[in-house]
Order: structure tokens, then sequence, then C-alpha cells
């Protein structure tokens, strides 16, 4: 088995840790998620309308503050397939397959918002706090795996990362006419990263190192419109920017205990919404798409190996979501919501290796909301969410001294990369009326 690993496993490293950063959120909270994440032109709830569209916060008539937390489950699977070699580096034919499970256990999502404004006035504020980007893989060492293989086998033993992103924004929006509103939020973020091993550092004779923890702070903003017309009908367009984050710096050990540093950039991409709506009676419908826009973003806009083997980017192609939900009010104080999200992948099979595993990515996700109305001041709310990644992402694995022959990125003949998923979310949270406007 080792000679069947040798051959490129100074390489290997690079596909494991990045492939969960820059993850979308399909919502934010409990009722938001619960209704897809639609809520561009739909603002059923604070949290989702300063999430996708802060021109809609002119729609609440009282001082608001909600809270929600989120507990996120997720079950990837890594699957590699290795070519044998000989003691003279050539292949024999015979294959190492493998599957490992992730182990990592549950993360916690915490959303935080409140909006408030003065009698009769067209102008209204609000401000918010939301994980917005979380994850973590932990793949314990195998035997059994090629890539997981301990490192005096060649292989990598225990993969394991953890990143989480916060943004904090503050919005204003102001009513043009009773009709018309628009809105605007800047936005700060604060992300950390920890990574064991890191790709993104040059390996040495020693292979690549581990990192402490790092941190980043970013900013952007958050443009937004919205009508609403008397008869129900809703339309909304926003445009979140790019959150601009600077470098990472990420001490490093090595293997062999030696130390060095090295910077790697991760923005937040630009989020492009459009959003309808209609509320008649008992029923309120949202659908929105979104246009992520990877291609234009540090650490996801290239692709490939620097000169000295570590990842120069991942990558990844815009993708599209698309969010519908729906809710029902007939039942006394306990309205009902069901919705459902759509995801492209970004990366396709050329740089699969390079985003292996990529637990972010749910093709399909489904959600079922519920809320009780306690008092004429108090809501809660409950959710359950549970995705999929429809089928396996997989690729080549890639190798710098193959390119050569295998350009641009080296692929090793035989060789395969791959994972699946699903992911499940309980959340609960409470909305809380501060008083009139």
């Amino acid at each position: 088995m080792k000679n069947s690993i040798l051959p490129f496993c100074a390489f290997f490293i690079s596909t494991f840790i990045f492939s969960q950063a820059g993850h979308i959120m399909q919502g934010v909270g409990s009722v938001n998620m619960s209704m897809g994440g639609a809520a561009t032109a739909q603002p059923l709830d604070i949290a989702g309308a300063l999430h996708w569209n802060p021109a809609t916060i002119v729609t609440f008539d009282e001082d608001i503050l909600k809270l929600d937390i989120g507990l996120f489950f997720s079950s990837p699977e890594l699957s590699s397939t290795v070519p044998e070699f000989d003691g003279t580096g050539q292949p024999t034919g015979n294959f190492f397959s493998g599957t490992t499970e992730d182990d990592r256990g549950v993360s916690p999502l915490p959303a935080l918002a409140v909006v408030w404004s003065k009698p009769d006035s067209r102008h209204t504020f609000g401000a918010s706090a939301f994980g917005i980007s979380g994850f973590g893989v932990t793949f314990p060492e195998s035997t059994s795996n090629p890539i997981n293989m301990p490192q005096s086998m060649g292989g990598f033993g225990r993969i394991e990362s953890n990143y989480i992103l916060l943004q904090i924004g503050m919005a204003w929006a102001y009513e043009i006419t009773n009709e018309f509103s628009i809105g605007l939020q800047p936005t700060i973020n604060y992300a950390s990263l920890e990574l064991m091993p890191n790709p993104t550092a040059n390996p040495t004779q020693a292979g690549y190192p581990s990192t402490d923890p790092s941190s980043a702070l970013g900013f952007g903003g958050q443009l937004g419109v919205f009508y609403n017309a008397p008869w129900g009908f809703k339309a909304g367009v926003s445009y979140k920017t790019t959150q601009y984050f600077g470098n990472f710096e990420l001490d490093n050990t090595y293997l062999d205990g030696s130390q060095g540093t090295n910077s790697f950039n991760l923005d937040y991409p630009a989020i492009l919404s459009f959003g309808l709506g209609y509320s008649l009676g008992n029923i309120d419908l949202a659908l929105d798409y979104r246009m992520v826009d990877y291609e234009n973003t540090d650490g996801f806009s290239t692709a490939g190996w620097t000169q000295r083997a570590s990842v120069a980017g991942f990558g990844w192609e815009n993708i599209n979501i698309i969010s519908a939900g729906i809710q029902y009010k007939a039942i006394d104080k306990l309205p009902l919501r069901v919705g459902y999200t759509y995801s492209s992948n970004p990366i396709n099979s050329e740089v699969a290796f390079f985003n292996i595993p990529a637990t972010a990515i749910i093709k399909n996700a489904f959600q079922l909301g519920i809320s009780y109305e306690a008092s004429e001041r108090l809501t809660l709310d409950a959710l359950y969410h549970y995705g999929t990644s429809g089928d396996a992402t997989s690729g080549p694995i890639l190798n710098p001294q193959f390119i050569q022959s295998s350009p641009p990125f080296g692929a090793i003949p035989g060789s395969d990369v791959s994972y699946d998923m699903t992911t499940s979310m309980f959340s609960v949270g409470a909305s809380l009326k501060l008083g009139n406007k």
C-alpha cells in the first residue's frame, strides 16, 4: 500500500481544507431558513430582511429584537482511489480504494437582529450579527483509505479544519413612497481559520505543516430596493458586495518541528439577489434567485499550484441559487412554513481535487418551520432542515509532476477523489416586539 501513495504524497494534502470556505447559507434564522432563504421581496422576519435586503425592514411596524440559534450537523464521506506502483515507480495495474467518514459533530449557528425607528418616521434602522459561514472537517486516520493513511505510510493521517465567519451590519432604510423603499447596510466581518495540515503553505521535506488559529477582518456592504404593492404583490433587488478580508497570517509547524509563516487571502463572494413575493389572506409566497460571484473572489478565482507546490486557488465557478417558500397562517397562533433551496455546484471535475471534501455544497435543501405566537409581543420559532449534495463531486487526483504529460494540473491516470454528504439542522428562535414605531 505504501508504494501506491508515495509518488504523490507531497501533493495530496492540498485537497482538503478550503472546500467549505465561501459556503453560502441559504438563510439566516429559523423563519428565513424555513422559507428556503427567500426574503428579498417577502420579509417575514427581521433576520431574513436584514440579511437579504435591508430596504424591506420598513415593513415592520414595531421595534423588534430577534435571537436564533441553530445546531448544524453534516455527514460527509471522503473517498479516494490511487494506482499501485512497484518498487521502481511503475504502475502495476492494480488500484487501492477506501472511504472515510467525518466525525466532526455539531456546529452552532447564531443570529441576532434588531430594528427600530421613531413614530411616523420614514426612516427605519437595523443592526445584526449573523454567523453566515462556518465549517469544520475531521477525518480520522485510517489504514483503509489512501488519503488518511498514517504519515509514516505516505498518507496524511488525521485531517482537521475549523473556520467561522461572523458578519455585523448596520442598516438604514427609507420609504420614498408608501410602496417603494431603499436600503443601505455597511458590514464588518470577522473570520477565524485553523488548518491541519495547511495546503496554502510551501511544503518542505517534512511535508505540509499544521497551523495555529488565525483571524482576519473584512468589510463590505449591501444595497437594496423594495416595492410593496397594496394588493399583495412585492418585488425586491439587492446586491451584497464582496466582503474584502485582510490576509490570514498563518503560523505553521512542520512535522520535524521546524516553523514558518505564510499568508493567504480568502474573501467572501458578492451576491446579487432578485425576489418576488405575494401575500393574500392566510398565505405568503416567496421566490428568490441569487447569483454568487466566486469567479471574481480572491481565494476562489484562480486554480492550480504555485511553483513551490502550494495551492494558488480553488477555481470555483459562479453558482445559481433558487429559494422558494410558503407560509400558511390559518391555524390560530401557529403559522406553518415549507421551504426549498436549489444550488448549483461551483466545482467542476477538473479542479475537484483542490476542493475535497466540499462539504458545504448542498444541491437540494428542504425545510419545515413553525411559529407559536405566545403573546402579542413574543413569538417562538422552530426549524428543521435537511440537505443533500446530490451526485458526488469527483475528479482525478492531481500532481504537479504530471503536468507536462497531463496539463493543466497534472491528473494521475486511473485515480479519483470524491465526496458525498447530507446535512441536517435544528434551530429555535424568539422574536420580541419592544414597542410601536
